[in-house]
């Protein structure tokens, strides 16, 4: 649906649209198709006259692993590829805040660095028994630009979100509701479901007035997006092509 990468598979559900992060034998880690269907979806599904509400999930048994190293290898070497990539982030992150239908995140497995970035920017997350959320951006050497810097502060406050950027600290499902970081733990087998229920029940909520509150309440992101995100991307770029992140990138693939 709506001709993107097969790494995002995007099907209608009645007025429900199911985006599922389509690599589960490399964890849903993000490629460069991905990334690019990532950034492109939200202005899709905006313009979907049809769509009323979104679940996001990932197939398999990890919601997504976040970044892998292909891509980071390239983006190390390629400043052209680095630019787009940060275009892209800077697209995705966007467009989730400014995406008018409600999303919500069926958290079925590990959310790491970019995965728990798309879990955190959705407006309702359900998180599975034995899932948890990690973005350890800074311990493989890159600034956490991509959602991290600007969403965590406003969920959990600035001392337990530097607690958990600085040091990439799992959370794991129960702690992530006790956190504000997810709305409820629901059993392994039954996330998608439920997730589905849920986008129904707001799917039928009248659409207009679901909209603008979207858009009222996300105007707190909106504001950190304009003092924090660009500053962010931009320590992000350089950070992919830093001594720290090449050399701790050749050590994590030697081990592979």
């Amino acid at each position: 649906m709506y001709g993107l990468s097969p790494d995002l598979a995007v099907t209608a559900h009645g007025p429900i649209r199911l985006v599922e992060l389509n690599r589960p034998d490399q964890l849903n880690s993000a490629s460069e198709g991905m990334h690019t269907a990532l950034a492109e979806v939200w202005d899709r599904i905006a313009a979907d006259s049809g769509a009323r509400a979104v679940v996001l999930t990932g197939r398999g048994r990890a919601f997504s692993a976040g970044g892998n190293f292909e891509v980071m290898t390239r983006v190390q070497r390629d400043a052209a590829f680095r630019d787009q990539n940060v275009n892209e982030a800077r697209r995705i992150v966007t467009g989730m805040v400014r995406c008018p239908l409600p999303v919500v995140a069926a958290v079925n497995g590990p959310a790491v660095g970019l995965g728990c970035s798309l879990a955190l920017l959705s407006d309702l997350v359900l998180i599975a028994e034995g899932a948890h959320l990690a973005d350890p951006h800074v311990q493989v050497g890159l600034v956490a630009g991509d959602g991290g810097a600007l969403v965590l502060p406003l969920i959990v406050g600035l001392a337990r979100a530097k607690e958990l950027l600085f040091l990439g600290r799992k959370v794991d499902a129960e702690d992530a509701v006790r956190l504000g970081l997810a709305n409820s733990v629901v059993p392994k087998d039954a996330v998608l479901e439920e997730a589905m229920k849920f986008a129904r029940r707001l799917a039928e909520l009248p659409v207009q007035a679901l909209r603008d509150t979207k858009r009222a309440v996300n105007l707190h992101l909106e504001q950190a997006m304009s003092g924090v995100q660009e500053a962010a991307l931009l320590a992000e770029r350089e950070s992919m092509h830093s001594r720290d992140h090449v050399e701790i990138v050749q050590k994590l693939l030697s081990k592979g």
